[in-house]
């Protein structure tokens, strides 16, 4: 369980875990993108492509980044992650810190590198010798963190740290940690009331 800086970002964090709660977990058979089976399925881009949730989900994983990075945050310069699921993530964090004394940019990793144009992975803010932070809505393994980390580096840039919305505790923070970088998660399970799998 992580609590937010200040009250009207616990505010935001506790109206956003209702909102899950009430509208993104799904209960039945269903097969992750890791092929592992879960009883259970946590859809965010349900409520990171909503009008209700998704200023707040800016605020908080802006907060999110600043709080779990300490000082070090002031030197991240741009968002992002693996298309499709951090996308909505990244420009609302980019639009929570517009007003911030440091704004932050957004960028998109493509699963594959253009095969023409100018045959980019990585779209959007210049990333080159840039520290930058990963995100996600949730995450089971780490995989697709760490496949948009393998994409930046390439493209030079230095990825810090990975953020995700929702922590299903099942193995993707050792994954992260294991790869050099900073975990930071949201909301967990506990404060969803669920058990991992």
């Amino acid at each position: 369980m992580t609590a937010s800086s200040t009250p009207e970002l616990e505010a935001d964090r506790q109206a956003l875990i209702a909102l899950i709660g009430a509208e993104a977990v799904f209960h039945g058979d269903f097969t992750l993108s890791s092929g592992k089976k879960a009883s259970y399925y946590v859809d965010m881009r349900k409520l990171t492509l909503d009008h209700r949730a998704a200023p707040a989900i800016g605020r908080i994983m802006l907060d999110l980044v600043r709080t779990g990075l300490g000082t070090d945050a002031d030197t991240v310069v741009a968002v992002g992650g693996l298309t499709l699921g951090a996308d909505p993530i990244a420009n609302a964090v980019m639009h929570a810190s517009v007003g911030t004394e440091h704004p932050l940019d957004a960028f998109v990793v493509r699963k594959e590198p253009k095969d023409h144009g100018r045959g980019r992975q990585v779209e959007g803010a210049d990333v080159v010798g840039k520290r930058v932070v990963v995100l996600e809505d949730t995450s089971t393994t780490g995989q697709s963190a760490l496949k948009a980390v393998e994409a930046l580096r390439r493209e030079g840039a230095e990825p810090v740290a990975v953020a995700v919305i929702v922590d299903r505790k099942t193995g993707a923070q050792q994954a992260i940690e294991d790869a050099g970088l900073t975990w930071l998660a949201a909301i967990d399970l506990d404060d969803l009331g669920l058990q991992p799998q």
